[in-house]
């Protein structure tokens, strides 16, 4: 193998730093989303099988995973970075003339 000197050296770079957090398809903050909605879950799950049972138990852990994830996916189309988009007609008014 030839030596390199200081002007042929070469560094690989990551160039995918200006993409968002991605995960299973989830982006960003919604992957934050996913864990906590998984969590909310289990010790739900946990909590109310030790208060009634194993049925009703199984129906709320299923409820908050398909909750959790249909407000997943609703957002995220929205898009990553979405702001409230205000519907209607707005007439600023100038206080004073220049």
């Amino acid at each position: 193998m030839a030596q390199l000197n200081d002007s042929q050296m070469e560094c690989q770079m990551f160039k995918g730093l200006q993409r968002p957090l991605e995960f299973m398809g989830l982006q960003g903050r919604y992957i934050t989303w996913a864990g906590i909605t998984a969590g909310v879950a289990i010790l739900g799950f946990m909590l109310v099988y030790a208060l009634t049972g194993f049925l009703l138990a199984l129906v709320f852990a299923a409820v908050t995973i398909i909750v959790g994830i249909a407000l997943i996916m609703v957002k995220q189309r929205k898009g990553l970075y979405s702001k409230k988009i205000h519907k209607g007609l707005y007439v600023y008014a100038c206080r004073e003339r220049l």
